[in-house]
């Protein structure tokens, strides 16, 4: 699923003439002709100053080789952390508590109970993923379908196209350690023997005490915000959010939270907030929105 390749980023408008849909660049050249432009980019950004490079995957239906598309943003060099509570997809049970990922200076790391999901991840192909060929959902099921190998349907297309994401932005804090405390734990998660039975499975995740929450949750600790809970998403975001505007050093540190409303595509049902699970996170929650902060 993670890919590397060396593919030029090009800045321009995502242009549409006719049957034709292209990258108009800055000085006028036209890119990607050749290429599959996904049509949810083509709802959402026609005409909109965007970034956008070729993947090494192909569409299953024209064999064209597939462009990933993001918006454009200044570039800034201020060291961040922003921790991501994803909100829960529909169609799966699995998902019903969401799910949580953090960036640590443009690198986003995720955990999972599946191996090849445990990784670190550019931004772009985090949340803008386009829905086709691997990254698609199955034409039929609309789900998650590997049954051909040779055309495998992760249904794993960008983050904001299949949900509305929860973000916690702070400046200052260590950055560089959590990055190191989250690289150490991917180190440890791909050096595990892994179960012959389910070799695509982690075989030491659990819920409880090593999940995609927890992990990122005792990274936070490890950094000096130890009074951060739970673990379940969104309980885990709030409990974050409280202990950052609570930091015993305020000044310390700058706090952001916003929201990434879900780009709706024709690929994914809109999704929906989690329960809190924790009658302590919800007073806090209560609290926060009291004092302008809605999580």
């Amino acid at each position: 699923m993670q890919n590397r390749h060396n593919d030029v980023t090009v800045t321009g408008f995502l242009r549409k003439d006719g049957d034709a849909v292209y990258l108009e660049s800055i000085n006028g050249g036209r890119f990607f002709e050749d290429c599959l432009i996904w049509k949810g980019y083509q709802d959402h950004w026609c005409n909109k100053k965007v970034f956008a490079r070729t993947l090494s995957q192909k569409d299953y239906q024209t064999g064209k080789r597939i462009i990933i598309m993001w918006p454009f943003r200044e570039k800034n060099d201020a060291q961040f952390i922003e921790l991501y509570y994803n909100e829960r997809l529909i169609k799966y049970p699995a998902s019903v508590m969401g799910h949580i990922a953090i960036n640590v200076n443009n690198e986003i790391f995720n955990f999972s109970h599946l191996l090849n999901e445990n990784e670190i991840i550019t931004p772009e192909e985090y949340f803008y993923r386009p829905a086709l060929g691997e990254f698609a959902p199955h034409p039929v099921t609309m789900r998650f379908n590997t049954d051909d190998s040779s055309r495998p349907y992760y249904d794993k297309f960008g983050r904001n196209f299949m949900r509305t994401i929860h973000v916690a932005r702070i400046e200052n804090a260590d950055a560089e350690r959590l990055r190191a405390y989250y690289k150490e734990q991917l180190r440890i998660i791909h050096g595990t023997i892994p179960n012959p039975a389910k070799p695509e499975k982690y075989k030491d995740f659990n819920i409880f005490k090593r999940s995609c929450t927890t992990i990122i949750r005792d990274g936070l600790k490890h950094i000096g915000f130890q009074k951060v809970k739970g673990v379940f998403p969104r309980d885990m975001f709030i409990s974050a959010v409280w202990s950052f505007l609570r930091h015993k050093n305020p000044e310390e540190i700058t706090l952001q939270l916003f929201t990434m409303p879900q780009l709706k595509v024709d690929e994914a049902e809109y999704s929906m907030l989690s329960p809190i699970m924790n009658i302590h996170n919800k007073v806090k929650n209560i609290i926060m929105k009291r004092e302008g902060y809605s999580i």
